[in-house]
């Protein structure tokens, strides 16, 4: 596809055969049958974009990107069954890293609120899993489009009810006023900066070497409301480990592009680091 419309791919039946193994046989048996699932994508889906990603922005070889375009679509089903797994109560299943730990910490202290920018990269939506485990009881507000296929969410959301509240975006802008009063709550605010919609509004930066469109809300709302911004990643590691980072991002008064410039350039030594882990299966640098 050319461009991101807001949705992922997945049915229900899909996610309910994968919860009934996940209870009965664990999270490993799941891996096992997510990689026929793997396999169907890369053979029958439309592979270009990502595979242009590995190709021509990392410089793999032809053979070298191929292997791991089907790696990315094992490795992103892998993220979904933790998070189900995560959330059907099977936690202690897994281990836990924390990187950064004492900036939100520190952060939360001041009682202004904070900002988090992450990306569509690991598993940011076990989050809250990792602030549960180091005793950081606040509220995560996501603004998002959400697109989402309604009949999935009701059904994960009857697996267990999700602590993170959306805030939509709206053309009328009210989700500005959300945003405003939860940093009067102390609640933090989450965007993901890596994800320009067509039609909206956008801020051009490099990253890998070309230059590609970034959605503007994030980095303009950011860089004016005066509290702390904090780019926050949870990454999927070996032997069902995650490793949170959580680092300042340097911002002044309405600089969205310096904000921007900070945000890929932190992006980036993510990319490099977790190369199979940015799930970005669109035509991230097109300009139509």
């Amino acid at each position: 596809m050319n461009t991101w419309d807001g949705k992922s791919k997945g049915t229900v039946l899909g996610y309910k055969i994968f919860v009934s193994i996940i209870r009965k046989a664990g999270v490993k048996p799941a891996y096992l049958l997510l990689f026929f699932v793997a396999s169907y994508y890369f053979l029958f889906l439309d592979n270009q974009s990502i595979y242009y990603y590995f190709r021509k922005r990392l410089g793999y070889s032809a053979w070298k990107a191929r292997a791991a375009v089907f790696k990315s679509y094992f490795t992103f089903g892998q993220t979904i069954i933790d998070k189900v797994a995560i959330s059907a109560g099977l936690r202690d299943q897994f281990t836990y890293e924390f990187d950064g730990v004492e900036l939100l910490k520190e952060t939360l202290a001041a009682k202004k609120g904070a900002v988090l920018i992450s990306a569509h990269m690991g598993n940011f939506e076990i989050a809250e899993y990792f602030f549960s485990e180091i005793d950081l009881d606040f509220q995560i507000n996501l603004v998002t489009i959400d697109q989402e296929d309604t009949a999935i969410k009701a059904y994960l959301e009857r697996i267990k009810k999700p602590s993170v509240k959306l805030i939509l975006i709206k053309e009328d802008m009210s989700h500005i006023f959300e945003i405003n009063e939860a940093l009067s709550k102390n609640e933090v605010v989450c965007f993901t900066g890596d994800r320009y919609v067509q039609g909206s509004k956008f801020l051009e930066d490099e990253i890998l070497g070309e230059t590609a469109r970034f959605p503007a809300g994030p980095f303009m709302i950011a860089s004016r409301l005066g509290v702390p911004v904090i780019y926050v990643y949870v990454m999927k590691e070996d032997n069902l480990h995650y490793h949170l980072y959580a680092r300042e991002a340097k911002v002044k008064h309405r600089d969205a592009k310096g904000l921007l410039r900070s945000y890929t350039d932190h992006l980036q030594q993510m990319i490099e680091k977790y190369p199979l882990q940015w799930f970005n299966y669109f035509d991230f640098w097109s300009k139509d």
